[in-house]
């Protein structure tokens, strides 16, 4: 069953540095279950802004963002961690992995910060995504033994561990080869046509875009298609 997960309504934010610029001007889309979406756009088309904002790591905008059938807007700062840590998935252009941990140990730290399994639970949860992106041989390294691509999956593999009801990526091939950027793409397609995983990449990447579901292409603060 097809549902909506995500809706902009009239999403507007203002930078006030120290003259007043309009960084997002009234963004209007939904995202259904399922989805691999792109959203493009020059630098400074305001897409990583809109990012931020539909992750609710930004409060400071007009407008209305629903997830999952709720206003953010209303939830107080202990509330929207939850949503992000429940409902949400991170993948970034730099890993953000801690290299004093195991590999295992990383995929596994937002699942042990929920509290929703017990500690065996989420380790098995943990391995099972390692596996799903076929870097479970590598469980047991610390993180700054693996290589670039290597760390891009880990970094996934911990983006899923708590089953979020879509995953959002900001550059998440940006700092990687070809090769690399190929084999992260094909774990997206992967996750969405196999495991109905939703997806809300910002890319400039306009290979990688044009392989997606849909493409949401910004300009000036604004979807223009």
């Amino acid at each position: 069953m097809i549902r909506t997960v995500l809706e902009a309504k009239n999403i507007s934010k203002n930078f006030h540095d120290p003259v007043t610029i309009q960084v997002l001007d009234r963004i209007n889309f939904s995202v259904n279950s399922g989805e691999f979406i792109s959203v493009i756009g020059k630098s400074g088309c305001g897409k990583s802004t809109l990012l931020y904002i539909l992750s609710t790591m930004d409060t400071d905008y007009s407008g209305d963002l629903v997830i999952d059938g709720q206003n953010m807007r209303e939830k107080k700062e202990a509330e929207l961690a939850r949503v992000r840590n429940e409902k949400i998935g991170f993948v970034f252009q730099f890993h953000y992995l801690l290299n004093e941990f195991s590999v295992l140990h990383n995929v596994m730290l937002p699942g042990l910060k929920l509290g929703k399994y017990s500690r065996q639970e989420v380790e098995h949860r943990a391995m099972e995504r390692l596996k799903i992106l076929g870097i479970d041989d590598q469980a047991h390294k610390n993180a700054n033994q693996l290589s670039g691509g290597q760390k891009q999956r880990v970094a996934i593999a911990r983006a899923l561990i708590n089953d979020p009801l879509i995953v959002m990526g900001d550059e998440p091939t940006g700092n990687l080869d070809k090769k690399n950027s190929e084999i992260v793409f094909d774990i997206f397609k992967e996750l969405a046509e196999v495991y109905h995983q939703t997806l809300l990449i910002v890319t400039h990447d306009q290979g990688f875009a044009e392989n997606t579901h849909r493409i949401i292409e910004m300009e000036d603060g604004r979807i223009v298609s």
